[in-house]
């Protein structure tokens, strides 16, 4: 069991005035934190699929909320521009790079938790993903990617069963992106997070159409391999 001494330095130690106290020491039960980082090379085995939430999209809803029940009265439906839809569904940083959510990678790892019965409501508070940059438009942590995004256009149906064109950026497999893990050394091993990231990249996936998708099996889509063991 630690223990800490319960130097008052001028003030009234409100620790040393409710614990058990042996020789000027104050006996604890909750040690330090024990993080570590790991740095894992990422690659993609399939496309990786990404449609941000762009910001004429947030502007048009923001505008129907705003006009309340007058939104739809006497208002034309404005012709889609597929070029700029390509370019907001980009997570774009503030330095002009792209990237992949933060949050997406570590969500995958939390969920591959499941399949090995850790609990994942430990992980989500022992795993983190730290970011390389922030997006430009809503402040998204991202981890940057290497490779090019091409202009890719799906038919899907909108929640309403309506047929819709959905334009996404995709980047071809072979992909890659570097993470650095910041992890709880008492919770988790080096191993451990490393094959972690690789039940996250196989089992899991990332962005549109990956395998663990909530309304659906998924498109093939998402999947990567740790390359740097």
């Amino acid at each position: 069991m630690a223990k800490a001494k319960a130097s008052t330095n001028g003030h009234v130690n409100r620790i040393a005035d409710v614990l058990p106290q042996a020789n000027g020491t104050v006996e604890t039960k909750i040690s330090a934190p024990n993080f570590k980082t790991v740095e894992l090379v990422l690659k993609g085995t399939a496309p990786y699929v990404q449609l941000a939430f762009g910001e004429k999209a947030r502007n048009v809803m923001r505008e129907k909320q705003a006009a309340g029940s007058t939104a739809k009265k006497g208002k034309k439906r404005e012709a889609k521009d597929f070029d700029a839809a390509f370019e907001e569904a980009l997570h774009r940083s503030r330095d002009g790079w792209c990237g992949i959510p933060a949050g997406a990678i570590r969500n995958a790892m939390v969920a591959a938790c499941s399949i090995v019965d850790f609990h994942m409501t430990k992980a989500k508070k022992a795993i983190f993903i730290e970011a390389d940059g922030f997006d430009a438009a809503e402040g998204t942590p991202l981890v940057r990617i290497n490779g090019q995004p091409r202009h890719v256009e799906h038919c899907v149906r909108n929640a309403t069963g309506v047929a819709d064109i959905r334009v996404r950026a995709m980047y071809d497999e072979g992909w890659t992106a570097t993470i650095r893990v910041r992890f709880d050394a008492d919770m988790f091993t080096v191993a451990d997070v490393a094959n972690l990231v690789m039940r996250a990249g196989l089992q899991v996936g990332i962005g549109e159409g990956r395998p663990s998708s909530k309304n659906s099996c998924g498109m093939g889509w998402g999947t990567f391999e740790v390359i740097n063991q």
